[in-house]
């Protein structure tokens, strides 16, 4: 699928919340992005779900206790297997006795031996929500915190903490366990379709579905960069894209301005946005239909690239093209073109017809080289973090 989590070893502490019925698929996905995984269960988690089901998951044998070969330094000792710690779900009770190295189960073992030898740690909660609203619970997270623990927000819903989604905690892993190159560093995205209002109720769009500009952010943020995401959140939620932080725009002009806005702390923009390249005067109420012929008056919107340079000189800027014609010679010239006119660090070209499809095939262009790129895009995603990465140092 990835190589999110290539060549990671993870070991995977399970505790009694009743989220722990979600830890095979969780195992599974872990896997699908390239980690190896070998799991560890309190006896409250075996009451939820039975070892031998997480061992299929992860085609490993599961600890359930601590015996003569010292399981835990075994994993996340100074020397062990592991190269992340990842607890899904945690449960108040796991949090607080690893906030007071409590260790009375192979979870909470696990998770003092791996803090003693700087082992990341990942905790994902899952509890009722007046227990995570618990004073005791949130000092125990805060302390935890305060060492290095990265904890994966679980969505509030129904009265509970829910575990948070097996994207959220996958690219939390992946921050925490891999190479940080753009740690530290801010990135603005855009990301999928703008739209004009032509009426009340119609609107003049494009097909873009946003999946490449959600994959560029989630994969910057999985190699340490602080995301700012811009994209219409109508059709995809905040609350799905809990890698980044999200500002909801709608027409091109909206684009633009929260581009200006959000570039002002930053280190770069990645523009993969279809931004309209022209809008209308909307009508106050609706058009009625039925009329024989309508004729709408388009003007152009202004570009956001240009906008941006206009006010950010220096700021390193990273371009997508989308053309539906020519080869691949086409494509190559007019991102260059678009190279000089913006003065982009490199440029992404690609056939329109990708739009909305799970994989893709594009190009990196710069003013002297070019690459291609075919597969998913979330890869594609990982390729542009790794080149910009290259661009800072």
């Amino acid at each position: 699928m990835s190589d999110l989590l290539a060549d990671t070893n993870v070991a995977l502490g399970v505790s009694g919340s009743i989220a722990a019925v979600k830890v095979v698929e969780l195992a599974h996905e872990l896997r699908r992005h390239g980690a190896s995984v070998r799991a560890v269960m309190t006896d409250a988690a075996t009451g939820i779900v039975h070892p031998w089901a997480v061992e299929f998951a992860t085609e490993h044998d599961v600890v359930t206790e601590i015996t003569g070969r010292v399981e835990h330094v075994e994993l996340c000792g100074r020397e062990g297997w592991a190269d992340v710690f990842l607890l899904a779900p945690t449960t108040a009770n796991t949090v607080g006795k690893i906030a007071s190295a409590v260790d009375d189960t192979p979870v909470t073992t696990c998770a003092t031996t791996a803090l003693g030898a700087g082992v990341p740690v990942v905790c994902a909660p899952a509890m009722h929500e007046p227990m995570y609203d618990h004073p005791g619970v949130l000092d125990a997270i805060d302390r935890v915190e305060s060492w290095g623990v990265e904890f994966v927000d679980p969505r509030i819903e129904e009265g509970k903490a829910k575990i948070a989604t097996e994207e959220a905690i996958v690219t939390a892993t992946a921050r925490a366990a891999g190479d940080r190159p753009l740690d530290g560093r801010h990135v603005v995205v855009t990301s999928g379709a703008t739209s004009e209002a032509v009426d009340t109720v119609r609107v003049l769009t494009n097909r873009a579905s946003g999946r490449t500009g959600r994959a560029v952010a989630r994969a910057l943020a999985a190699r340490g960069a602080d995301v700012t995401l811009l994209h219409d959140a109508s059709s995809v939620g905040a609350d799905d894209v809990p890698y980044a932080d999200v500002v909801d725009v709608e027409s091109a002009a909206e684009m633009t301005d929260a581009a200006i806005d959000a570039c002002a702390d930053a280190d770069a923009l990645v523009s993969a946005a279809a931004i309209s390249d022209y809008t209308v005067e909307a009508a106050a109420e609706k058009i009625r239909s039925g009329q024989e012929s309508l004729t709408i008056e388009l003007t152009p919107t202004r570009k956001l690239l240009d906008a941006v340079r206009e006010t950010y000189p220096d700021l390193t800027l990273v371009g997508f093209k989308a053309e539906s014609e020519g080869d691949d010679d086409d494509l190559i010239a007019q991102a260059r073109a678009t190279i000089e006119r913006v003065g982009l660090a490199f440029c992404v070209a690609n056939d329109a017809s990708v739009m909305g499809e799970a994989g893709t095939r594009a190009l990196f262009v710069a003013s002297d080289d070019h690459t291609a790129y075919t597969g998913s895009k979330l890869g594609l995603g990982l390729r542009v973090a790794s080149t910009l990465a290259e661009e800072f140092e």
